[in-house]
């Protein structure tokens, strides 16, 4: 994602394929996801945003439908936009076009690095980083790339980084995650990866692996923190008021899943 989270303002959004779904009413909160994105949503709903939609709408009184639509290109456009569902999770606090609740997490870019190979300490400004083998995410244009790809482009890094495709091959499962692989495959010696899909992927993972906050967090511009939350329709003010509340009342559950599935913390 603008950009969104969830991949989000961080894996920037695309268009995708989809279900369809009239906007929740009468006990029904429908809900934007991608239907292929773990560790944040899938069809079989076993990603963190889907727990955290169902505590929502359980707190509402309500049971969750959702429109599923992978978030590529036209995510926006073709679910919020079109009012089909009531609630987005996992978007970058103040994103355009929506009403951004509270946020519920703050988490960071990491540095993913073999924990055997001592890649202690890295920052954007470390040497080492000029001659290691570097994976980045990449949506597809200058414009809308990650901000460390666009962080280390801007420090002259470039001849041995290697890009991997947000949206990759949908036809395997969460094809986001195809970076975490290049790790623990050696095809690359350090990755810069969204903090929740590295905290997963690294705990799922054989290879022991080391996540490290991407430093300087604000990088000639680009930030590598964000701060996240769900997009409620901007004219659903009294929506957005309740998942507030539920958010602030319901934190300790929020943060027990999001701790279940690594996401790390910046807060």
């Amino acid at each position: 994602m603008g950009w969104v989270v969830g991949a989000g303002w961080l894996l920037a959004v695309a268009g995708g394929c989809c279900a369809t779904s009239a906007a929740s009413a009468g006990g029904v909160l429908t809900v934007c996801a991608d239907p292929n994105n773990l560790p944040f949503s899938n069809q079989a709903q076993a990603g963190f945003e889907n727990k955290i939609a169902e505590l929502v709408a359980k707190d509402l009184g309500d049971t969750v439908q959702y429109v599923w639509w992978a978030q590529r290109r036209g995510y926006m456009r073709n679910t919020m936009t079109e009012l089909k569902c009531d609630l987005w999770p996992g978007v970058a606090s103040g994103i355009e076009r929506v009403a951004s609740t509270r946020p519920y997490y703050r988490s960071t870019y990491v540095f993913v690095t073999r924990t055997r190979d001592g890649l202690s300490g890295l920052t954007l400004d470390d040497a080492r980083l000029r001659t290691l083998s570097i994976g980045v995410q990449m949506v597809g244009n200058d414009a809308t790339n990650t901000p460390p790809a666009h962080a280390v482009a801007s420090r002259g890094i470039v001849d041995n980084v290697h890009g991997y495709m947000l949206y990759g091959n949908y036809a395997v499962p969460n094809p986001a995650a195809g970076i975490m692989t290049a790790v623990t495959q050696h095809e690359v010696d350090v990755a810069m990866v969204w903090g929740p899909l590295a905290g997963y992927f690294a705990k799922q993972s054989a290879e022991a692996l080391t996540l490290t906050p991407v430093t300087p967090s604000n990088a000639g511009g680009w930030p590598m923190v964000f701060n996240i939350s769900m997009g409620v329709q901007t004219r659903n003010r009294e929506l957005l008021q309740q998942v507030n509340e539920i958010l602030a009342r319901e934190k300790p559950a929020i943060d027990g899943i999001l701790a279940s599935y690594g996401v790390p913390r910046a807060d």
